[in-house]
């Protein structure tokens, strides 16, 4: 839900920025996964924020291995 929520904040383009998501954006995706999980009690920090920064952390590994340099031939 959380990556669900991130890309309708990116397509809105109300959030989106060249590189990152604009100031403020944790506060609506708050209330947007509030919505959808009225029960999960998620707050933009420290909750979301950690969780975002896992997410990128497992995404660039994910993509180190799909098309870093030395892959092995894995792609």
């Amino acid at each position: 839900m959380l990556v669900a929520c991130m890309v309708e904040l990116h397509d809105v383009g109300t959030f989106n920025a060249n590189t990152r998501f604009k100031a403020g954006y944790l506060n609506k995706l708050e209330r947007m996964l509030e919505k959808v999980l009225p029960h999960a009690m998620l707050k933009a920090k420290p909750n979301l924020e950690s969780r975002i920064r896992i997410l990128k952390k497992d995404w660039a590994i994910v993509y180190d291995m799909l098309r870093g340099k030395d892959n092995s031939g894995l792609c």
